[in-house]
């Protein structure tokens, strides 16, 4: 079995996600290439697949090459703000982590203190309304890219949403920021790219507001 026929692992998407968001800031790819060839790397199963998307750029060490002298293209700055890597919590009930997907948590479900997402082209719903906190402050940590998160929160909670980075992204917050006097608060931090994050009440909740209820 050759080379271009190995399997492939997240990390290496991953790394081949963050050299084509590189190839956008230089220049050597519009907006609507980086999609098309995004898709092609997370569906990517072997090198040659994930390669593929890499082959036309220059300067680019492909995966599983041998390094090449650092050209340009390589020790060219970021396009956008990078976070720094933290690894994420062992427990999986502390991260949401999805490509392409739907996910969504409501109900009775239990919220950590703190919750890790890290979502590439997915819709994220997380419904606070009914959950069970063990804490009144919940932080939420998001490195997201071109994805939609929709908190969803009691009448009395508040959201902070003041601590996100947002690269080609928008926020509306239908809610209170603050200060924390409900029985939850949600702080968001982390950094969104391409997406969209919407806080807000219940729709019932909203109706009876508006009927004086």
């Amino acid at each position: 079995m050759g080379d271009r026929e190995l399997r492939v692992s997240d990390a290496e998407r991953e790394h081949v996600g963050e050299l084509l968001q590189r190839a956008v800031g230089l220049g050597m790819l519009s907006l609507g290439e980086f999609t098309e060839r995004m898709d092609t790397a997370l569906a990517a199963k072997t090198r040659g697949e994930l390669n593929a998307v890499l082959i036309d750029l220059p300067g680019v060490r492909l995966i599983g090459r041998p390094a090449a002298p650092p050209t340009r293209f390589v020790n060219a700055a970021p396009a956008f703000p990078k976070p720094a890597r933290r690894p994420l919590p062992v427990n999986p009930g502390n991260a949401i982590r999805s490509r392409m997907s739907g996910v969504t948590r409501k109900g009775p479900w239990q919220v950590p203190p703190t919750l890790h997402l890290n979502n590439w082209f997915s819709g994220i719903t997380l419904d606070f309304t009914e959950a069970i906190m063990s804490t009144q402050i919940v932080e939420l940590h998001v490195d997201d890219y071109f994805g939609s998160l929709n908190l969803i929160v009691p009448a009395e909670a508040t959201v902070d949403l003041n601590a996100l980075d947002l690269v080609g992204s928008s926020i509306n917050n239908k809610v209170r920021t603050g200060p924390p006097l409900g029985p939850l608060h949600l702080v968001v931090r982390g950094q969104l790219r391409f997406g969209s994050v919407t806080a807000k009440h219940p729709f019932i909740a909203h109706w009876r507001k508006l009927l004086g209820h």
